[in-house]
């Protein structure tokens, strides 16, 4: 099928929007809401953002080749802006609309319809890209797939991800993120997908909700708008999904390790930095599956792609064999091997305290002389911050790990005081304000064979860690 051509006439009327200017026929190459990164020919949308107004960057992005531009209504709250900036430079097209972002939306949301390209949609707290990537990896065996880039999985992200569906691939797989109530609703109604998946429920983002069941309520908006042929691909070993799944309106099928699930892995083998292997049972038949992304956690996330796969008729010998080649993601999980005789587990893309304790788990499991665990303080907690880190703590003294080191403020601090309380030993532990201090620190102490976990938030800037020990020790 030809691609979906984004002429000014078939975009204004998505957006209902108003061309005040240029040809209707012109075709855009692409969809942009950022000069710096935007191309000659392309749309641009200006959205309005927390810290800035694209309207201010309208006539910036015409003398960078724009083929038309999205701006609000004069009179809206940026029509003024939005006159300044078009007097001194017209585009081919001017399409004006009452929300340039609910434009956007409308837009993305059209591509999909239009597309005719089959949809799924992947939400949870944790391991969200990875299964969004696996599964990509799964259904590419057979079909012409597209994922949405990095985490590109807001309300914003989100329709420019699904801007590629306009080259009408056979499936698109996306990852929805949330940090309110509400949004999960808004990604469905533009995704609209025919499979979704809801890999697990956990902490991530407490503290902009009264409880983990209220994250999960926020969670299972991923129902909404679901018909009897639309599939949910559910954690059967998660509680709260799987109490919820009962209530999904199309079919279900379960993934899991400790329950019974249509997808189940037994006689799991951890192998630390070296993955993960089981026997599967599905369906349509058992498989052994070996694969070198580590921890249980990473696990799940196959089962859940193996689930999709299945559903998309990829032979379950294809699932396995693609399993055993499979490499995660930058900075999630991505075991790095020094020069020096030290493994780094880089898992510093993010961090909440289901997917620490997972992380810990596998550092646990890890065959080494020494084991270290970097962990940055987890953000977005609220009133939970200091309970969290404090179990977070307690998980590692468990695990017997032989230095901690945290990163950040009050609940770094928590974290390390109560592992120490958990009988980790205050001569095994070590705090630091900031990732690069504590950075001095892990390269002057580790020796060849240790291995090294390094996790935290984002804001903390753990990653920061791995680039030291990379740069002097790699």
């Amino acid at each position: 099928m030809n691609e979906i051509q984004l002429t000014g006439a078939w975009v204004s009327a998505a957006v209902s929007g108003t061309i005040v200017s240029g040809d209707p026929s012109t075709a855009f190459l692409g969809v942009s809401i950022d000069t710096r990164s935007m191309s000659r020919g392309e749309l641009f949308v200006a959205i309005r953002g927390e810290r800035f107004d694209g309207v201010e960057f309208a006539g910036q992005a015409v003398m960078a080749g724009a083929a038309g531009v999205i701006v609000p209504r004069p009179g809206g709250r940026s029509g003024t802006a939005a006159d300044r900036n078009m007097q001194n430079a017209v585009p081919l097209v001017v399409i004006e609309v009452d929300d340039t972002t609910v434009a956007l939306q409308s837009l993305a949301h059209a591509v999909r319809r239009a597309s005719g390209t089959k949809v799924v949609a992947i939400t949870g707290s944790a391991g969200k890209t990875t299964t969004k990537e696996v599964t990509g990896e799964f259904l590419a065996t057979r079909y012409r797939v597209v994922r949405n880039r990095g985490n590109l999985n807001n309300h914003i992200g989100l329709p420019l991800s699904l801007m590629e569906l306009r080259k009408r691939p056979d499936v698109a797989v996306v990852e929805l993120g949330m940090n309110h109530p509400g949004e999960i609703t808004t990604l469905v109604r533009i995704a609209e997908p025919d499979v979704r998946v809801w890999t697990n429920v956990g902490e991530a983002h407490v503290g902009f909700f009264e409880s983990v069941d209220a994250i999960a309520d926020a969670k299972s908006e991923i129902f909404e708008g679901a018909s009897a042929a639309t599939l949910l691909v559910a954690n059967a070993d998660d509680y709260r999904v799987a109490e919820r799944a009962r209530r999904f309106s199309g079919r279900v099928t379960t993934f899991g390790i400790e329950r019974d699930a249509d997808v189940r892995a037994t006689a799991v083998a951890d192998r630390g930095v070296e993955g993960t292997a089981a026997h599967v049972t599905t369906s349509r038949g058992a498989i052994d599956i070996t694969t070198p992304l580590v921890g249980r956690g990473n696990l799940e996330n196959v089962l859940a792609a193996t689930a999709v796969a299945l559903e998309f008729d990829v032979p379950l010998a294809t699932v396995a064999e693609h399993a055993a080649q499979l490499r995660p993601a930058t900075h999630r999980g991505e075991i790095v091997r020094l020069t020096s005789g030290v493994t780094v587990i880089d898992d510093s893309y993010n961090a909440n305290p289901t997917a620490t304790r997972r992380a810990i788990d596998v550092l646990a499991t890890a065959s080494a002389s020494r084991r270290i665990a970097v962990l940055g303080e987890m953000l977005e907690l609220g009133e939970y911050a200091a309970d969290l880190h404090a179990d977070v703590g307690r998980a590692v003294a468990a695990a017997d790990i032989d230095l901690l080191i945290t990163v950040g403020g009050d609940g770094a601090a928590a974290l390390a005081a109560t592992a120490v309380a958990a009988g980790l030993g205050a001569g095994r532990v070590l705090h630091f304000p900031t990732s690069d201090q504590a950075a001095d620190a892990v390269a002057r102490l580790i020796l060849p064979g240790d291995v090294v976990l390094v996790k935290g938030s984002r804001g903390v800037k753990t990653e920061r860690v791995v680039e030291r020990l990379k740069a002097e020790r790699g």
